[in-house]
């Protein structure tokens, strides 16, 4: 039976959400191709906030990964973004002029920023706050600048400004109305968020219409209506978002502010549908995730003959992603003369809770400092349950009531919300519990999709399984963090069973271990090929098809698919003769962009996949790893060679250590800095490990990141002698590598075990030989990979053919 052909355009949460839908129903039925404009998987757009905030990161937001894709034989383009749809003869072309015959054909194309049409808003700094891209670009510019204005007070603005402020910058939040997120909240608890977020350092400017972003070719300021002016070397326009319809209005497609749709998600024209932002139903765009989840649920069952109940519209429910803030809303926010109200207001803790009620039933929630009962409030709106009977006790049920029963989900019906953005009840995940023998979170969400959007459920869900599995119950292992979704191991685990199974390769650990996926995923692949690189120096072979696409290509994709090569130069010092290797390259290649990094030395970047082979082999350099999880550099400054203050040697020294840890397998990326003296001109203080010389030694840091998530190192010893430096910096590093969790960077790893653990592991003199000879026996079993490849024909036809790479974020 010839499958039906079904096109994408679109691979954000609510397309995909409908594919993993088709697939629930009949994964035989189409034979899919997904097409994406941004480089990389399905990830989850809600969480790029936290992302932003330093709470997570990229790899962690990824909600289907390449595997997946690959696994469900959906043939998937990343970016490359589809031009042009031809309904009548059922095609549609990529940019790339890749032309695709469709049978049935689902616009998921999203929503975009809305930037504010004023002057001066497409200058160098401006930008909006929808993707992975829009997340980087914030990152990138708070290293090199300081003062940020977020345009807009709404959800999205805040949670903006809420990052800007963990990367260090000053933030002011730009609002045209009086109160902060006017349509969620009311008076009350518009001012107590606004208080609260002042004292997290957020500067208000109420009431202020922007009209022009000032500057050169770069921002400068933001001047509002009244002629004042605001200093800004970045600006954020969160003011809205525009649903993204040119492409189907040039293909004929009817549309509105959306791409019109029925109760079916069909558009006008036959068998073209349109799911999520970019969809108008009955004459409404929704830009939260439930109702696009709800959209596409009922899509997948249209398109696979199922008769679907049709989409009558979503009441949804808003909360906002900000540590240490408690907030919810549904409905409708303000009393008026066909409404009553409950309300509680209890200043001293910090709680708001209002209830608007209309014909005995709910209509309305407001809470602020507590928000546990918005599940079940939120079911009593949407459901309209009579509550005419009930008392305002009994409604709120809060503790500030004098009731306990909060969060007794014992009480709780099976038909009452649990995961709002996924529409999953009490009773469906109760049912997975008992069908699947679920017994964590994570399998919960594997299973029912709940907790994997926002995550604001996933208590509820912990308190489900220790109602439904009783005695059998253990709540350290239901909320443990496991290695992945492909196993219900931690970390910790699955290392001590290498050991002691004798487990020796990736295939080999996932069969022994129960593992789910067959050919596991993208995060436990790389992680399981470190732990048995780590165990096993000298006898594992490593496992090239489990790394890191970078590591594969001994490169840095970049967004345009175009790769970043960095030589080797030790210390950041050079000689004229590598010089000259990298100016012929760069001529010969014609490379796009010679850039001095910031860790001393030169990237050639923009270099096609195609020529890197040839590239590394005219340059005859090592890798500098500027990829790798490994020691990337060590930067350092002239020291007391040149410098009339440097007290120590410290290209001498920084050129010795990266010799010999070069290539080292690590968690993460380790980076190291020497300073000659105090002055501490190579920030050897934020470096992972810093070495400060002083008079008669050096002083060693550890811990520090510049980063994100900025951070001062630590002091672990200070030392007279060079060769001391080398042994406590190889069993520091040894240390790391044996109990650091994978993609866990050595500040994090040091604020999780504790700088006084760590000394004292240190300070046994045997124990720093043990380590010290585990680290040597490791480094003795490393060759150049990217050499390797050079010199292996078949590895060279695997790693560097021309067919598309995955993209996976590092």
């Amino acid at each position: 039976m010839n499958k039906k052909k079904l096109v994408m355009i679109g691979n954000g949460m609510a397309g995909i959400r409908t594919i993993e839908e088709i697939l629930k129903i009949n994964a035989d039925a189409f034979d899919i191709t997904v097409f994406g404009n941004e480089p990389h998987p399905n990830y989850n757009r809600i969480q790029l906030s936290t992302v932003l905030q330093g709470d997570t990161t990229i790899e962690d937001i990824i909600m289907n990964d390449w595997n997946w894709y690959k696994e469900n034989h959906i043939e998937l383009f990343t970016g490359e973004a589809i031009t042009k749809i031809d309904p009548n003869n059922k095609i549609v072309t990529s940019e790339n002029g890749r032309v695709v015959h469709y049978d049935e054909l689902i616009i998921a194309t999203g929503s975009n920023s809305f930037i504010l049409p004023i002057p001066g808003a497409d200058k160098e700094g401006v930008t909006g706050f929808r993707d992975i891209q829009d997340c980087e670009t914030m990152i990138k510019t708070a290293k090199d600048y300081k003062k940020a204005v977020v345009i807009g007070g709404g959800l999205l603005g805040l949670e903006a400004a809420r990052g800007l402020l963990n990367l260090g910058m000053t933030v002011d939040v730009v609002h045209l109305m009086p109160n902060l997120m006017e349509r969620q909240l009311d008076e009350t608890a518009s001012q107590m968020l606004k208080e609260e977020l002042e004292s997290q350092g957020m500067n208000f400017l109420m009431e202020k219409e922007t009209v022009a972003i000032l500057g050169d070719t770069r921002v400068t300021g933001v001047k509002f209506k009244d002629g004042s002016i605001a200093d800004a070397d970045l600006v954020v326009m969160a003011v809205g978002i525009k649903p993204n319809v040119q492409l189907a209005k040039d293909g004929g497609i009817p549309v509105n502010r959306g791409i019109v749709v029925n109760d079916f998600m069909e558009t006008k024209v036959a068998n073209v549908y349109a799911v999520g932002e970019c969809a108008e139903h009955r004459e409404i765009v929704y830009g939260m995730v439930a109702p696009l989840y709800e959209q596409g649920k009922i899509l997948a069952e249209k398109l696979c003959s199922n008769i679907p109940n049709p989409y009558e519209g979503s009441v949804v429910g808003t909360g906002l992603k900000i540590s240490g803030i408690d907030l919810y809303s549904a409905g409708e926010i303000f009393d008026d003369a066909t409404t009553k109200s409950i309300k509680v207001h209890n200043e001293f803790e910090g709680v708001y809770k209002k209830v608007l009620i209309r014909d005995k039933s709910i209509v309305g929630i407001v809470l602020y400092g507590d928000t546990k009962d918005s599940t079940r409030l939120f079911r009593m709106l949407s459901k309209k349950e009579d509550v005419s009977g009930l008392n305002s006790g009994s409604i709120l049920q809060s503790d500030a009531c004098g009731s306990a029963e909060a969060s007794d989900v014992s009480a709780m019906p099976d038909d009452e919300l649990v995961c709002g953005c996924n529409g999953v009840t009490k009773g469906s995940i109760v049912e997975a519990i008992r069908t699947n023998g679920l017994t964590t979170v994570d399998e919960v969400g594997g299973c029912t999709n709940a907790g994997r959007s926002c995550g604001r459920c996933k208590p509820i869900i912990a308190d489900i399984l220790a109602y439904t599995l009783g005695d059998e119950f253990d709540s350290a292992a239901a909320t443990k963090a496991t290695l992945c979704g492909c196993t219900t191991l931690s970390r910790d685990e699955v290392v001590a069973e290498i050991k002691e199974k004798g487990l020796m390769s990736v295939k080999e650990v996932m069969n022994v271990l129960g593992w789910k996926e067959e050919e596991g995923c993208s995060k436990c692949r790389p992680a399981l090929n470190y732990f048995l690189g780590m165990i096993y120096p000298a006898e594992y072979a490593d496992d090239r098809d489990s790394r890191l696409v970078n590591e594969k290509m001994h490169a840095n994709i970049q967004k345009d698919g175009s790769y970043t090569v960095v030589p080797r130069m030790y210390g950041g010092v050079t000689t004229a003769e590598d010089l000259k290797k990298i100016a012929d390259v760069a001529e010969k290649y014609e490379v796009p962009l010679v850039k001095m990094t910031g860790g001393q030395r030169i990237a050639l970047m923009g270099i096609s996949k195609e020529n890197l082979p040839n590239v590394w082999e005219d340059l005859g350099m090592k890798s500098g790893y500027a990829y790798g999880k490994t020691l990337r550099t060590v930067k350092t400054c002239v020291g007391s060679k040149f410098c009339r203050y440097g007290t120590q040697d410290s290209m001498d020294l920084g050129i010795e250590l990266e010799k010999k840890f070069e290539r080292l397998d690590t968690p993460h990326k380790v980076k190291m800095g020497v300073s000659g003296c105090p002055r501490n001109c190579s920030e050897a203080g934020i470096k992972d490990i810093g070495f400060v010389g002083i008079d008669g030694g050096w002083e060693i840091y550890v811990g520090g990141n510049g980063g994100v998530d900025l951070r001062a190192g630590d002091l672990l010893g200070t030392v007279k002698t060079k060769e001391e430096v080398m042994g406590l910096t190889g069993a520091y590093l040894q240390y790391y590598r044996e109990t650091a969790n994978y993609l866990e960077r050595t500040s994090k790893w040091l604020e999780r075990v504790g700088l006084d653990h760590i000394k004292e592991v240190l300070a046994d003199e045997q124990t720093r030989k043990e380590l010290n000879e585990r680290i040597d026996k490791t480094l003795e079993r490393y060759v150049e990979p990217w050499k390797e490849v050079l010199e292996n024909k078949d590895l060279r036809e695997k790693y560097y053919e021309t067919r598309s790479i995955p993209v996976t974020v590092n």
